[in-house]
């Protein structure tokens, strides 16, 4: 997990530092583990460091920090929230039970059955095939995770304005273009239509 920080202050994360550097256009810093957020903090105002934090969703603002230190901790643990949005959380893969053979025989790996003739994929059955991996991919995030939420959000008809995502996810930007590039389009394998409304608004959607 890569995160990055750019002039303005604003915190996104990646899968990688490729996919980091591919999505976002400004200067930026990155880091990946609170070490390295602590030694960048250090080499920072103190000034920037306040405005970093204040600037986070859901905290309480401050005035100052006791340290960079301090400062790099508080900021690392508040952004863990936003590494769902790079890593969607799978859920364990069940055991398959065994299958035995009638007769206590054991067919032939990869045998077909003798005396049934093997079909091959209609081009409707093929789509039909492609659009269920795509709901298997969608059923393995967590749910009630920010992931989740904002694959419902763009599987709704119409799907989903920027501004819609980022209230809900309270994720910026910059993550959110992470999440629609690198987590479902690499990772999970789903199409993501992308356009401007009249409004200059723009709108994800999730491809059926």
């Amino acid at each position: 997990m890569t995160f990055t920080i750019d002039t303005d202050n604003n915190i996104s994360a990646f899968a990688t530092q490729e996919e980091a550097a591919a999505a976002t256009t400004t200067p930026f810093e990155s880091f990946a583990s609170q070490k390295e957020l602590a030694q960048l903090a250090g080499t920072w105002p103190a000034d920037r460091l306040v405005a970093i934090w204040n600037s986070l969703p859901g905290v309480k603002p401050v005035k100052g920090f006791k340290s960079p230190k301090t400062a790099a901790s508080k900021i690392w643990e508040r952004i863990q929230g936003l590494g769902e949005a790079a890593e969607p959380e799978a859920e364990p893969a069940k055991p398959k039970a065994a299958k035995k053979a009638k007769g206590g025989a054991k067919a032939a790996k990869g045998a077909p059955a003798k005396g049934k003739a093997t079909k091959k994929a209609t081009p409707a059955k093929a789509a039909k095939t492609k659009k269920a991996a795509k709901t298997k991919a969608a059923a393995g995030v967590r749910e009630g995770s920010k992931t989740a939420t904002g694959v419902a959000l763009l599987e709704r008809k119409g799907g989903a304005t920027l501004s819609e995502v980022m209230e809900a996810t309270s994720w910026q930007a910059h993550s959110i273009r992470g999440f629609v590039s690198g987590t479902l389009g690499k990772k999970m394998g789903l199409t993501v239509n992308s356009a401007k409304r009249d409004d200059g608004e723009r709108v994800y959607s999730i491809a059926k």
